[in-house]
């Protein structure tokens, strides 16, 4: 996910995303554990979308 996309959404949407996000990183991580995975960047990446998404929360939180 680009940042422009977490910037522009509410942050009612940006708190859903964040929680379905983390989830789906707990389950990778899970299947990696089980049997690798073809592509374990994935991990990689999905960690660094929602850093992301948590440092857009937290500029709006100090903003207001």
């Amino acid at each position: 996910m680009k940042i422009k996309e977490i910037t522009e959404l509410a942050d009612k949407d940006l708190r859903e995303k964040l929680e379905q996000a983390e989830e789906a990183l707990k389950n990778t991580k899970l299947n990696h554990q089980v049997s690798p995975l073809e592509n374990p960047s994935l991990i990689k990446a999905a960690r660094r979308d929602i850093a992301r998404m948590k440092t857009v929360l937290r500029q709006r939180e100090l903003n207001k």
